[in-house]
């Protein structure tokens, strides 16, 4: 897809386009620009930015439940990469990994499956990554704090519904051309996107296409401290990794509106990502013979999803609308690591292959009535089958690791549900949403070709309920409440997976509580949550607002990875196996804190500068581990973001800066074993400069305070001769400062 000279010429197709736009200024009249486009350099003042009350603030105030929306003016504001790095600045929103690399977004600081992410008000697909989208297809993020009955109740911490671009009865023709550079490696990209009318029918389409190269180097250090002796062993272990990913991401949407208020929309979603990995390590150890000496190995993957959805909305004679959602989806991964080990135990080289493809069908229905303008009903029922497949091997030596779990794995899942809601415009001042909701998941599947099946089934009835109080009409504050049930369903590779062998220590002997190997757990249940959020907002007269959010929730049956000793028929003795088991129950709370204003709504002559600011404090405890720091899994103590945007009138130019900082944190997953993470401050500054109403050039310093990452943990264990010992371990990982440039064209 690229080579090694892709990123010099699209340097140079930058600096020649910036040049060709600067001279066609210089030369000829600017063309006529829309009315909502920014003013023209020459001969004209530039306005001053302004926080004005705008469509994404005001249905924020006027949802029953707790909503906030993130506009194309945010999304485009930092001229972010990717939606991972996007998602920090938001309130209440961590991400995981490395700082200034993005990850996965986490409400609240809660872990994988605690945060339902949407598309287009759709589950995303398994191993859909917010990476793998790029900003500029997204027209707005919706961020639900609080579950719906018609958004679904697999939401403990929250929703984010990720909106595509898409709908416009305007045209715009964007083109987006950049590159950064981090660490030495060149990465460029590019975007496109559509917008027009043609016979009546509205149709966006939007294109992304991307190369990124990255180091991902590391030092692990591991003390093991034999209580009994009092003697040590101290291993180090240096990585150096690194990898390349070509990313193509495609949508469209087509709209047609028929006769009688009918509309039929298109949607069809294309997702291709091939990774290549290289790495090499070097273990030394002080003491007692190391696994290996050295080791050196590759992997390739890939990941490709292709959906088709399409829906119909019809609108009823009495005020009626039924809307009829269905989408038919493919995803596939194929992964293939290579690894051998020179010196030490002499491990055998290993080579493990899998190939897995999910199909999904889902279908929905949903019946929206107004009844005098004061209840707006919605019901619905939403079905939704995944068939998958997987092909795994695993070979040593040459030779099957696993003979008795390679082959293939089938498993299925269905889920249904049914729901109703009611939201009340009571009065001005009062308005109520109530809704009930039922949902239910089978499972079947079997680990191997000629294994016994296995299954898992759950359902949760989630009542749901929020209320508004605007006592002041004319101030815009209001007071917001809310008491939901959700649930967190354990994922399908969570109850069926292969079994996997650590490839650092061999089947046919022992491994350690450090490096187990991994397996599912048929028996799972899902958590469930009940949940309270009481919210103070209050709206300014430019468009700012400040708000206050407090929240609680008590969730039982908590799943954790467990590590146990089990006879495993893959080994004549025993080994460490990795499972995700229910522990019991936790407590989480915290409360959330947002402002956005003008500076000149305190001091009346400063400068135009626009500021937010967002705190979030989190706390959580679970039960059966006793304290400190008994907290639920990934959950910092707490984020923080500052930001500022600056216009200087007059001039070309936009100025923006944020600041965000995650505490560092310990987390104590049993009375055996915690794990900590050090603090992330990340700071990304940005730079627009605007040629005319149709070209800017925007330059983007992202993680400018690069530090290093550190994450480690302690596990009281014994050794093989059944002695007492403490492994301490501590991985030490270099983050980069990113470079960014990028050429913004309105053709």
């Amino acid at each position: 897809m690229t080579n090694a000279r892709i990123p010099t010429r699209l340097a140079a197709l930058l600096l020649g386009l910036a040049s060709a736009s600067l001279m066609a200024q210089e030369q000829s009249a600017a063309p006529e620009a829309p009315a909502d486009a920014t003013p023209k350099v020459q001969g004209t003042e530039l306005k001053a930015v302004e926080i004005r009350a705008n469509r994404e603030t005001e249905e924020r105030r006027q949802s029953t439940a707790a909503k906030i929306v993130i506009g194309r003016e945010e999304i485009e504001r930092y001229g972010d990469s990717t939606l991972g790095e996007l998602f920090k600045r938001l309130p209440g929103v961590t991400v995981g990994g490395r700082p200034g690399q993005g990850g996965a977004p986490r409400m609240r600081g809660l872990g994988s499956g605690y945060t339902q992410i949407l598309i287009d008000g759709e589950r995303a697909p398994r191993g859909f990554s917010t990476d793998d989208i790029a900003p500029e297809q997204v027209e707005r993020i919706e961020i639900l704090r609080a579950p719906t009955a018609e958004t679904g109740a697999q939401a403990v911490a929250g929703t984010i519904n990720i909106i595509t671009r898409g709908g416009y009865a305007k045209t715009l023709n964007n083109l987006n051309l950049g590159t950064s550079v981090e660490n030495g490696h060149t990465s460029p990209g590019a975007s496109w996107s559509r917008n027009d009318t043609v016979d009546g029918v509205n149709y966006n389409v939007s294109v992304a296409v991307a190369h990124s190269e990255r180091n991902s180097d590391q030092v692990k250090t591991t003390l093991s401290d034999n209580l009994v002796t009092n003697t040590q062993v101290n291993q180090v272990e240096s990585t150096a990794s690194t990898s390349q990913r070509d990313m193509l991401h495609a949508n469209a949407r087509l709209q047609w509106n028929g006769a009688g208020g009918d509309t039929f929309t298109l949607m069809p979603m294309l997702i291709a990502t091939q990774r290549k990995g290289q790495s090499s390590s070097v273990l030394t150890q002080t003491a007692g013979q190391a696994p290996y000496d050295s080791s050196a190995g590759t992997s390739e993957s890939s990941y490709n999803s292709l959906r088709l959805a399409g829906s119909w909305a019809h609108k009823m004679e009495g005020g009626g609308r039924w809307l009829l959602n269905s989408s038919l989806g493919r995803s596939q991964w194929r992964n293939e690591a290579w690894q051998s080990y020179l010196g030490g135990h002499h491990p055998d080289p290993s080579d493990t292959q899998s190939d897995q493809q999910d199909t999904t069908w889902s279908t929905t229905a949903k019946y929206t009535q107004s009844i005098a303008d004061k209840h707006s009903l919605v019901s619905g029922v939403e079905l939704e089958s995944n068939q998958r497949n997987e092909t795994a091997s695993s070979r040593r030596a040459g030779e099957a690791a696993l003979t008795d779990f390679d082959g293939n794995l089938l498993a299925s899942s269905v889920r249904a549900a049914v729901y109703t809601q009611d939201e009340w415009e009571i009065d001005p001042h009062w308005a109520a949403h109530a809704g009930l909701r039922w949902e239910g998941i089978r499972t079947r599947g079997s680990v191997s070709a000629g294994a016994d099946e296995v299954g898992n089934d759950s359902q949760v009835l989630t009542p749901l309920l929020h209320a508004v109080w605007r006592p002041d009409l004319a101030v815009k504050d209001q007071w917001r409440a809310s008491l939901t049930r959700s649930y967190r369903a354990p994922y399908l590779s969570n109850l069926i997976a292969a079994h996997t062998e650590n490839t650092m220590y061999p089947a046919s002997g022992s491994n350690t509580q450090l490096q187990p190997d991994t397996a599912g757990n048929p028996n799972l249940m899902p958590e469930l949550a009940t949940g309270v959020d009481l919210a103070f907002e209050h709206y300014l007269s430019r468009g700012g607002l400040l708000s206050a959010n407090f929240f609680v929730r008590q969730i039982s049956n908590v799943m954790r990875s467990q590590t146990t000793l089990e006879s495993v028929s893959w080994s004549n003795v025993p080994r460490w196996v990795a499972r995700m088991q229910n522990v019991g129950a936790a407590t989480t709370q915290g409360v959330e804190l947002e402002a956005k204003l003008r500076l000149t709504e305190w001091l009346a002559h400063a400068p135009p500068v626009d500021l937010r600011a967002n705190l979030s404090l989190f706390r959580s405890s679970l039960d059966g581990v006793s304290g400190p720091n008994n907290r639920l899994d990934q959950q910092p103590d707490g984020t923080a973001n500052f930001g500022a945007d600056y216009q200087p009138r007059g001039w070309p130019l936009k100025f923006s800066g944020n600041l965000n900082f995650t505490p560092g944190y310990t987390t104590r997953l049993s009375n055996a074993q915690d794990v900590f993470q050090s603090d992330k401050l990340v700071a990304d500054a940005t730079v627009v400069w605007i040629f005319s109403p149709r070209a800017q050039l925007r330059v983007v310093a992202s993680n400018f305070t690069a530090r290093d990452y550190l994450t480690g943990g302690t596990l009281l264990t014994s050794n093989s001769a059944g002695q007492a010992q403490r492994d301490t371990t501590l991985t030490t990982a270099p983050s980069f400062v990113n470079w960014q440039a990028r050429l913004e064209l309105k053709l």
